[in-house]
């Protein structure tokens, strides 16, 4: 049995259903869970069945009997805890964004590679089996050059002035606003299916100043980071990219959505159908061609023989299922597992470009 600890509330239980879903290669024993009110951490280890809560992380990664970190803790304090658990030889799995800058994530990656321990971080849209199955066609060269990338994720969750001014509208705690929250897993997802990003020249738009404190509602707060953020780009391949991410999409819920255009086909990936892709091949007869909807619910599909019978959807929760499957596959064989801290830093190098160019007006160049 692997001890495990975990930090925060998020995807707290996948490694739960990842026991029950698939004949994995490792045990995890749930040993600690920790928060920083211990009211509700001590709700949350009775609810989940953990051995233990703690309410100091520092005492937690000390600990002999933990052998895995899982840190899912507001974005300011991701990286002192990657630093402190890789020094004590934790493997670690982390919430997105990394690091509140590159110099942050650097620090980080420099680290997991000093104490040679494994690392993932948690963009999980990349084991959605429908996503998977994309990079296969790919990778297949089934789209052929490719041209375009198209990408969104559009929420409409802030559009109430009324809404707090919780720490994601913070800087000093989150880095940036949605850049930072969820275009960020739209830029992973591109750097994964289509390689890396060259360039980027970029906007963002704050469109509520002020929001109640929540501490005291009756007076106001500035918000410090961004609601929308929007960009295009030049890949490393000479594809050309454009990405939007805003919370201030009225009446869209998630809507993560990528489009790749190529010389022999394109495809769709959608959250909102997220057990199909659409798929177009040039190699198709004339009379036939058109956009095909792939159900990827197939045994023979990525990950889906841990799951139902043929046919059946499987959600959202999953993606995070079968991203610790593949932890639990890679620390058993010692291999690195992805995506990782690199990827974080990655898509760290991409999402201060564009705070850059914003600034600047101008291209800028990553790296």
């Amino acid at each position: 049995m692997i001890g495990y600890g975990f930090m925060g509330k998020a995807h707290s239980n996948a490694f739960l259903c990842a026991n029950k879903f698939f004949e994995l290669p490792v045990r995890f024993n749930r040993k600690v869970i920790c928060g920083r009110t211990e009211e509700t951490v001590r709700a949350m280890k009775e609810k989940w069945e953990w051995e233990e809560y703690a309410t100091d992380w520092k005492q937690v990664v000390q600990r002999t009997d933990i052998d895995i970190v899982d840190v899912a803790t507001p974005n300011d304090t991701h990286v002192p805890i990657v630093i402190a658990a890789a020094e004590q030889g934790k493997h670690i799995l982390c919430e997105k964004p990394l690091g509140m800058n590159v110099s942050e994530c650097r620090e980080a990656v420099n680290a997991v590679n000093k104490a040679g321990v494994l690392h993932m971080i948690w963009h999980n849209y990349r084991k959605s089996p429908s996503l998977t199955l994309a990079k296969q066609l790919i990778d297949e060269e089934r789209l052929g050059e490719i041209y375009h990338v198209r990408a969104e994720f559009l929420q409409g969750w802030l559009t109430d002035p009324e809404y707090p001014l919780a720490w994601r509208l913070r800087k000093e705690k989150s880095g940036s606003g949605t850049h930072g929250d969820i275009c960020v897993h739209i830029i992973d997802a591109a750097r994964y299916l289509v390689g890396e990003i060259r360039e980027v020249v970029g906007m963002l738009e704050t469109f509520i100043k002020e929001r109640p404190l929540p501490e005291d509602p009756k007076h106001k707060g500035t918000v410090t980071v961004d609601d929308m953020s929007a960009f295009l780009c030049r890949f490393e391949n000479g594809a050309a990219g454009v990405f939007e991410a805003t919370r201030f999409a009225t009446g869209r819920k998630a809507r993560n959505r990528i489009e790749v255009n190529g010389s022999r086909g394109s495809l769709v990936w959608n959250t909102e159908n997220l057990n199909e892709l659409l798929f177009f091949s040039k190699d198709d007869p004339g009379h036939i061609q058109g956009f095909r909807r792939i159900p990827v619910t197939e045994r023979e599909h990525p990950y889906m023989k841990g799951y139902w019978p043929p046919g059946h959807a499987i959600g959202y929760e999953h993606t995070f299922i079968n991203e610790l499957v593949d932890f639990a596959e890679a620390y058993s064989s010692d291999k690195m597992p992805t995506p990782n801290l690199e990827d974080g830093l990655r898509n760290q190098m991409v999402l201060e470009a564009v705070l850059e160019s914003a600034a600047k007006g101008t291209w800028i160049k990553i790296g």
